[in-house]
């Protein structure tokens, strides 16, 4: 009879060990998942911001919410103009550089509003291909 329960306490002890390792497990994959999350929403800013890299996630948050705000393309492209000014005098007085102009297909001219640019003519047809 001693042998049988100290069987059972060990397999006890044994099982509450895997489930706890288990759980280590969950919550590292968890964390990675949030840092990955964290570095893709960095990318896409600094994909869609000009300076993003100089900016704090605060003023990123900022300029997003002053872009959705303006009502026409001229006042975006007036906001984005300045924001690019003062980007390069930021960069300049961390003796930093940034490209003269925003990456291809953000800046002045691109012809991507809302909407993606796929407005009448601008897109493809039905089925994905134009005809």
């Amino acid at each position: 009879m001693k042998h049988v329960s100290m069987w059972v306490l060990v397999l006890g002890l044994a099982s509450s060990a895997s489930v706890q390792a288990a759980d280590q497990v969950r919550e590292q994959d968890q964390s990675r998942d949030q840092t990955q999350a964290t570095q893709q929403i960095r990318t896409q800013d600094q994909d869609r911001i000009y300076g993003s890299e100089l900016m704090t996630r605060q003023e990123r948050i900022e300029y997003r919410n002053r872009m959705r705000t303006l009502k026409t393309q001229q006042e975006r492209e007036a906001f984005r103009l300045e924001h690019h000014k003062q980007m390069q005098e930021r960069a300049r007085a961390q003796g930093k550089t940034l490209p003269d102009m925003p990456p291809a297909g953000m800046g002045p001219g691109s012809g991507m509003g809302p909407g993606g640019g796929m407005g009448p003519g601008g897109g493809m047809g039905p089925g994905g291909y134009r005809r």
